[in-house]
């Protein structure tokens, strides 16, 4: 093949993918759309009429991988290329969870109980709904733990008679906080495991160590920021105030659907050593939920938002074709020429582009496409580690995309919630007390690098 033809497909692989980002900041059209016609659009131009390679095709559907054994079950390393399955299964999976456990008042139950603990006072609620957003989203979608939570903040508000943005948008940056210190936390960092074999402590071990110091500091900043707001405490009739007991729907639903969180949070801890896939893991908790739900299974079935789920196929298609054509190596090239060969100068370049790009565009996009870039400059540029890079890119893409509104999917869901109930969140407004917070949690987290991994 001609340099010059390679040339053309190089062209039409970033034109195509930075006509997908833009598409997506822009969101005239639903994304799950972009990405899929995007990924179409990559195969049918890019591999079938100027590449005529129909192995560059089947290397990202990415189809084969799923009838292998390795697929569910780990007995050697894995690397990912094209349409990551283990993802999509995954996600997928949880997403089941998490609609049974929503239907049996899970999430409201836990919001109120906690809110009842601290006798409804706005200070000690405010720091307990911060800590409750990172520890669950630890262990559920950064996205989910939102959606629910917001709703919830907005509720007890009202009752309370506070302002609900204070929280909101500490429970936000609090979730990606929390959603960087494990595997399962947030998407970005899903593709980063699955496609380097990585397990839940290998990032708990390592993410979740940076992810608990910046909290302290997170914690003190939000607080100094919103202590006049908070310490106007309004007196308000606790006998006015539902019980907590009044959310759940179903106690025997209720109990189920806890007995089935903790068996996918054991899962998930020891899938390092039962070599359970995270593929496995989320197709094995969604059938548990579904048969335990019993006449409800359809419900939950259809409350699975697909829309995501095609939103990362199409995605992973793009991506695999920067991957055929060779564009992400040159990118890594560009990295390893910019940064001399040198790991520290290549950490600084590759947390601050991360968070500076996830901060303008949705950051699981540039994760997926980074993973590759990564893997190429490991390989080959010795003396420096892809799982220090891993980390890297981690917490990078998981904190610059609380910087800004749209930089991350539990920012847009988080200001969405807010604004239905009349409580409008601008630009100007959250940029101006969370993009503070990501510099300094980005800047620690480059220093925590340095000082442990050099």
């Amino acid at each position: 093949m001609s340099y010059g033809m390679m040339q053309l497909e190089q062209i039409l692989a970033i034109v195509i993918f930075l006509v997908m980002f833009v598409m997506i900041v822009i969101d005239k059209i639903e994304r799950h759309l972009v990405t899929l016609v995007c990924g179409v659009l990559m195969i049918g131009i890019v591999f079938g009429a100027i590449m005529h390679s129909g192995s560059a095709i089947m290397k990202t559907l990415n189809l084969h991988t799923i009838v292998t054994s390795n697929f569910w079950i780990a007995t050697e390393e894995g690397h990912s290329s094209g349409i990551n399955w283990e993802t999509i299964l995954f996600i997928a999976g949880m997403m089941v969870m998490v609609e049974g456990m929503a239907k049996a008042g899970f999430f409201q139950w836990l919001c109120m109980k906690l809110a009842k603990m601290v006798n409804y006072k706005p200070t000690p609620l405010f720091i307990t709904f911060m800590i409750m957003s990172a520890v669950l989203s630890m262990f559920i979608d950064s996205i989910t733990v939102i959606l629910f939570l917001a709703a919830v903040t907005v509720e007890l508000s009202k009752l309370l008679k506070i302002d609900p943005i204070p929280m909101i948008l500490s429970e936000i940056f609090c979730a990606n906080l929390g959603g960087s210190a494990t595997m399962c936390g947030d998407p970005p960092n899903i593709i980063i495991g699955t496609a380097n074999g990585y397990t839940f402590f290998d990032f708990l071990q390592n993410t979740g160590l940076i992810a608990a110091i910046c909290m302290v500091v997170i914690v003190v900043y939000f607080y100094m920021v919103y202590r006049k707001e908070l310490n106007s405490e309004v007196s308000v009739d606790i006998e006015s105030v539902p019980d907590p007991s009044e959310s759940i729907t179903s106690m025997k639903d209720f109990i189920i659907s806890c007995v089935i969180f903790g068996c996918a949070v054991v899962l998930l801890i020891t899938h390092a050593q039962t070599h359970l896939t995270v593929a496995t893991i989320g197709v094995f908790i969604a059938l548990i939920t579904l048969i335990t739900s019993g006449k409800d299974a359809l419900f939950l079935i259809k409350k699975v938002d697909y829309k995501t789920l095609v939103f990362f196929i199409g995605l992973f298609m793009v991506v695999g074709g920067l991957e055929q054509t060779g564009v992400l190596e040159l990118i890594a090239e560009f990295i390893a020429k910019v940064s001399g060969g040198n790991a520290m100068v290549m950490v600084a370049i590759i947390i601050w582009i991360s968070a500076i790009a996830s901060a303008f565009v949705d950051n699981i996009p540039f994760a997926a496409t980074m993973v590759p870039v990564i893997a190429d400059l490991a390989a080959h540029n010795s003396g420096v580690d892809l799982k220090t890079l891993a980390w890297t890119l981690s917490m990078g893409t998981d904190i610059g995309g609380s910087a800004t509104p749209i930089g991350a999917s539990a920012n847009v869901v988080g200001t969405s919630v807010a604004n239905k109930a009349g409580y409008k969140i601008g630009w100007g407004q959250y940029c101006k007390v969370s993009a503070p917070a990501a510099v300094i949690v980005v800047a620690m987290s480059m220093v925590i690098i340095f000082i442990r991994y050099f």
